[in-house]
């Protein structure tokens, strides 16, 4: 089983819609490294149990995805922000114009 790290932003965004065992186990795998064996310890359940439930959520989430494209989104959003901030350091500031870039930037980095 590869690893796709995806899977993490994806459980960011839509965690919280899995079953408690799912997020136990994708936490485990992804986030925290762990073997299936180990996940399987820390569950008491069987490695092909842990397996289940890993490509269960992944399914779930990766179908919420689909659906609902929030990740992609702010995916997008963020390198369009990062995109405008590198301009704005770019461009040459004087005067009233510093201070304009300045608070426009503050605006770009709270999106």
């Amino acid at each position: 089983m590869t690893k796709d790290l995806s899977v993490s932003v994806l459980m960011d965004f839509y965690g919280e819609l899995l079953t408690q065992k799912q997020i136990e186990a994708l936490n485990g795998y992804y986030n925290q490294d762990l073997s299936l064996a180990e996940i399987a310890e820390e569950m008491d359940i069987s490695r092909q149990g842990v397996r289940d439930f890993i490509k269960k959520g992944e399914l779930h989430l990766i179908e919420f995805e689909e659906k609902l494209g929030l990740a992609e989104k702010f995916l997008s959003i963020r390198k369009t922000a990062d995109d405008m901030s590198e301009i704005i350091a770019k461009m040459p500031q004087n005067g009233s114009t510093a201070r304009l870039l300045g608070s426009l930037d503050e605006i770009v980095k709270q999106l």
